[in-house]
């Protein structure tokens, strides 16, 4: 085959590498992450869908309003439409007598409306009802009120040629109800991008077969898919792929359509960790090795003007580096808004230590309304140290640690 012969060199040349020392140097998380999110390429794609299918989507061009919002002067109140001129001066205690008409306003008479209801022509303002007492086939009106009170003039919401939104901009409820009140009923957007997903490994397999000692059930890509759609992309899970450097070859061809690829384990310098060697013969790698705990083995590459994401095969590990890297490039290829983080400044109940040179995520839990306590600084294999923390403490490489009592910035998961 083809491709067996394309990547048969990389035996050796992965062999040749674990007979070095294990990551030479480190790339700080900072620097790592500029060089992968340099190289992202925002979507240029494209398609249409109803309003009331659209929240949360990414707008691919402005919206201008062509037409008024609106389109005739509405009460905002139940009441009655008047002549502001003839009511000057009313009061509970010296009210103004109208007689109700259901025709046009002249003088001294007033019209009973609804909210939404249009207003009469001759009328400028309307009183509400608790301002009014109604006699027979008059009005007493109680207050005075000036022209335009109580009034939704013609455009008052949205004016004809009026910007509404930006190209950019990430649709909310709202959004939806104004574009549904400018007679808008389908809208451009911008595709969610598509990320495959590659596990790799022989030592997982899939969920559900029965295990034999050595095996785990392949759970980084349920992981990762769940992230991916929490982030705005629509995930691809692939097949587990052995460590073989042609099969991990084929798998990246294979999904050569997806805008991003993430896979999941073969990052390290193990005798069977060949993801990095088989993405820098195919394109390019300019992160391996990364300082950050945990996460350390993550690389960052390129391939067919592609962003992969190489994630180390421990879960925490994984997931720490989905944070890190994954979900900031997920956005920007999406055209997805950057959002703060939701961070919530607590004290320690209890010391936490960190790898010094080692930008060091630590899992926490909230104890209570004023303090947080660790759950676990090392251990990039234990799962459930994740599913027990609220979030995480990120710890400066040039810090070790932080004691009991000290203010941390909490940051959710």
């Amino acid at each position: 085959m083809v491709m067996r012969s394309l990547y048969s060199h990389l035996f050796q040349e992965v062999e040749y590498k674990h007979m070095g020392k294990i990551f030479k140097s480190l790339m700080d998380v900072q620097s790592a992450r500029k060089i992968f999110l340099d190289a992202a390429q925002p979507i240029k794609s494209i398609e249409i869908l109803p309003v009331e299918t659209a929240d949360h989507r990414i707008l691919a061009d402005d919206v201008v309003s062509e037409m008024d919002v609106p389109h005739y002067s509405r009460s905002a109140m139940d009441g009655y439409a008047v002549k502001a001129d003839d009511i000057i001066g009313a009061s509970p205690s010296s009210p103004v007598v109208l007689k109700l008409t259901d025709g046009d306003i002249t003088s001294n008479t007033c019209s009973i409306v609804h909210t939404g209801s249009p207003i009469p022509r001759g009328a400028d303002a309307v009183v509400m009802l608790e301002d009014s007492r109604v006699i027979n086939a008059t009005v007493e009106i109680t207050t005075q009120v000036y022209p335009g009170k109580n009034v939704g003039e013609i455009g008052e919401d949205v004016a004809a040629g009026e910007m509404v939104l930006k190209a950019g901009h990430q649709l909310r409820p709202g959004d939806l109800a104004v574009l549904g009140s400018m007679g808008i009923r389908d809208i451009e957007v911008f595709h969610k991008p598509l990320i495959a997903i590659i596990p790799t490994g022989e030592e997982v397999v899939p969920r559900g077969i029965p295990l034999e000692p050595g095996h785990v059930w392949e759970t980084n890509s349920l992981m990762t898919a769940a992230y991916v759609s929490r982030t705005g992309g629509i995930p691809r899970i692939n097949d587990i792929v052995s460590d073989d450097p042609q099969l991990i070859g084929e798998a990246i061809h294979a999904n050569s359509d997806a805008n991003m690829l993430i896979i999941c384990g073969g990052t390290s310098v193990g005798k069977r960790d060949h993801v990095a060697a088989v993405i820098k013969e195919m394109g390019e790698l300019p992160v391996h090795g990364i300082a950050i705990s945990p996460g350390k083995p993550t690389a960052l590459g390129i391939f067919n003007k592609k962003p992969i994401m190489c994630m180390p095969g421990y879960p925490v590990a994984g997931y720490i580096a989905l944070i890190a890297f994954g979900k900031d490039m997920i956005r920007k290829i999406g055209h997805i808004p950057l959002t703060k983080e939701k961070i919530l400044k607590l004290s320690l109940c209890r010391k936490i230590t960190s790898r010094q040179g080692y930008e060091t995520y630590v899992r926490v839990r909230i104890k209570d309304d004023t303090t947080v306590e660790p759950v676990m600084t090392s251990g990039a294999g234990i799962l459930s140290s994740v599913a027990k923390a609220d979030g995480y403490v990120i710890v400066p490489p040039n810090i070790e640690g932080y004691g009991a009592g000290t203010m941390v910035d909490v940051i959710f998961f």
